[in-house]
């Protein structure tokens, strides 16, 4: 039963992983056609509609009456994610490489612990800093911030750094109540929630909001919406459920290594040395992380 539970969380780690490591190029390429709110709006209204089915029988099969205090809490995790946290994401896009936002917002683990220390019951130990601090390492070398030349680079790795923070600490909120409520449910209502609230700003903003959906970005738009972002956040959250914050988090240790190469078949995106470098220190501190005898017993 324990390695049976084990085997579950690392696949659903790696379906999380896969999927992510695709989001920055998606959204690159879609970021020349629709405003980035709107693209936000867009793609976590769709990705809650569609879970919102298993969302439902989730509810049902935990006998669980919705209250006021949860749609509170559901709200809070949608506006802190899809407001917040990927608003700035999708800036970040925008304004830098795919490969940089990708690398950048990996960071994200740390402030997950960290929060994670002061929301819940679990606590950072000497094991999770080390992995960590290896890991950034990776994540300097791959940034590479002593060369950045243009201001648009710079202002792209502030957004992705911001959207990281904030979404370390959606993680971690997230947490709280995920066990009650199931990964599939907190991440649906969360999603349609936090859309609602995004709608009120693209009105007051006056942005656009529904997409012009067509033959040429049907594909695009199904896949941002219903894969990265609906398959993507339920199996990171589904990983959470059965492990822990830290254990979950080794879905952005493995996409530094996996998301550049993906922005290097597609962009065309270079590859650079101090990005091999950073990206083995990466692999070293998801190996530690791994390895570490507190989180394998959680498993």
């Amino acid at each position: 039963m324990k390695n049976g539970k084990m085997r579950k969380v690392l696949l659903f780690i790696s379906i999380s992983a896969v999927l992510f490591s695709t989001m920055e190029v998606a959204l690159k390429i879609a970021a020349s056609d629709f405003d980035a709110f709107q693209m936000t709006f867009t793609r976590f209204l769709w990705g809650g509609i569609v879970l919102l089915p298993f969302a439902v029988m989730e509810f049902r099969k935990r006998s669980i009456m919705i209250t006021k205090d949860d749609l509170i809490y559901f709200m809070l995790l949608g506006i802190i994610n899809i407001v917040v946290s990927m608003t700035f994401f999708q800036f970040a896009v925008i304004y830098t490489k795919a490969s940089s936002v990708a690398v950048v917002f990996c960071t994200n683990p740390m402030f997950t612990m960290l929060f994670a220390h002061f929301l819940t019951e679990e606590k950072m130990n000497k094991n999770k800093m080390i992995a960590l601090i290896i890991s950034i390492v990776g994540l300097v070398f791959i940034m590479n911030p002593m060369h950045i030349r243009q201001p648009d680079d710079l202002l792209g790795i502030i957004f992705a750094f911001a959207s990281s923070v904030t979404f370390g600490l959606y993680s971690a909120f997230g947490k709280r109540r995920i066990k009650r409520y199931g990964g599939i449910a907190q991440t649906s209502i969360s999603f349609i929630l936090g859309t609602l609230v995004l709608l009120v700003f693209l009105i007051i903003m006056d942005k656009p909001i529904l997409i012009d959906i067509h033959s040429n970005n049907v594909v695009l738009i199904i896949y941002i919406s219903v894969f990265v972002t609906g398959g993507g956040y339920l199996a990171y959250f589904m990983a959470m459920e059965h492990s822990d914050t830290s254990f979950a988090s080794l879905v952005f240790f493995v996409k530094p290594a996996l998301a550049p190469i993906v922005a290097v078949l597609i962009l065309g995106e270079v590859i650079t040395w101090n990005v091999i470098v950073g990206i083995v220190f990466i692999l070293v501190g998801s190996y530690i992380t791994l390895g570490t005898g507190n989180l394998i017993k959680k498993i």
